[in-house]
């Protein structure tokens, strides 16, 4: 299940409210404007794009858009109520057979989990389940890639057409040394470029690029769990053998709260 992630926005967000502070503290609302400038943005911008154009398919790039709103979204892993699903799919294999199992596919919403049980319930050997599941994988992680690479590239072409910016405006800077009372508006100015080009990469292309990342890294750790859990089934496996083979994967904290229900849980038994 996708749910909005609100951290991303928050963490942009309270980004620039420290630089607006930054800059309210000593130049007050006068100093805002100080920081903004046109044609700046327009050489960070045009210039981010044109290597974005230069380094990457049209295709990719209209995925941009799509690829940053996955940061805004995080999907709800629910180890345990994946644990407990492989742990129902056990025990109803045991008991009533593999083939069994198909119906059960049709409340199952992930297609992951529907296709490596649909292969077992087919007949097909465990080594080439886990291959075929394990090549699903590498691809989902190469698509990810492909699109997370364009927010790291933008990461690193942000600042260096800051900079270029910068070295544009003290080459006109110094075509006007006659006049020095310009010189230190015009060195702002050519500051500016450096600043939008950081600000722009790290607190937005990188930081998004890494969620991505890491999200990546949790789809892909809960396909392993499932192909486990697949095999598991598959095999025969005690309901038992495989619960504990699974909650290996929970992380300690969960897996402490599991074990803590399970102790409770035995209480109440014994009391009644």
């Amino acid at each position: 299940m996708r749910k909005r992630d609100i951290l991303t926005p928050i963490g942009i967000t309270l980004g620039f409210i420290m630089i607006m502070l930054a800059i309210l503290s000593k130049g007050g609302t006068q100093g805002i404007a100080s920081f903004l400038d046109i044609a700046s943005i327009f050489v960070v911008l045009g210039g981010l794009t044109a290597s974005l154009l230069i380094n990457f398919k049209m295709a990719q790039i209209k995925l941009t858009g799509k690829v940053m709103k996955e940061a805004f979204h995080q999907k709800d892993q629910g180890l345990k109520e994946l644990i407990e699903l492989f742990i129902r799919l056990a025990e109803r294999a045991r008991r009533e057979g593999i083939l069994a199992l198909e119906n059960e596919m049709e409340d199952v919403d992930d297609p992951f989990i529907r296709k490596g049980v649909l292969l077992a319930v087919d007949g097909i050997e465990p080594e080439v389940i886990n291959d075929i599941m394990n090549a699903e994988i590498t691809a989902m992680e190469e698509r990810h890639y492909k699109g997370r690479v364009i927010l790291e590239k933008a990461g690193e072409y942000a600042p260096a057409w800051g900079m270029i910016g910068t070295l544009v405006g003290l080459v006109l800077m110094l075509n006007s040394l006659t006049d020095p009372a310009t010189l230190g508006p015009n060195m702002a100015v050519a500051l500016l470029t450096t600043l939008y080009g950081t600000v722009m990469a790290n607190l937005v292309f990188l930081p998004m690029a890494n969620k991505l990342a890491a999200k990546t890294e949790e789809e892909m750790f809960t396909k392993q769990i499932i192909i486990e859990g697949v095999i598991g089934v598959q095999s025969g496996q005690n309901p038992r053998i495989l619960e504990e083979k699974l909650s290996a994967f929970l992380p300690d904290e969960v897996r402490d709260e599991t074990e803590e229900e399970a102790v409770f849980s035995g209480e109440s038994v014994n009391e009644a």
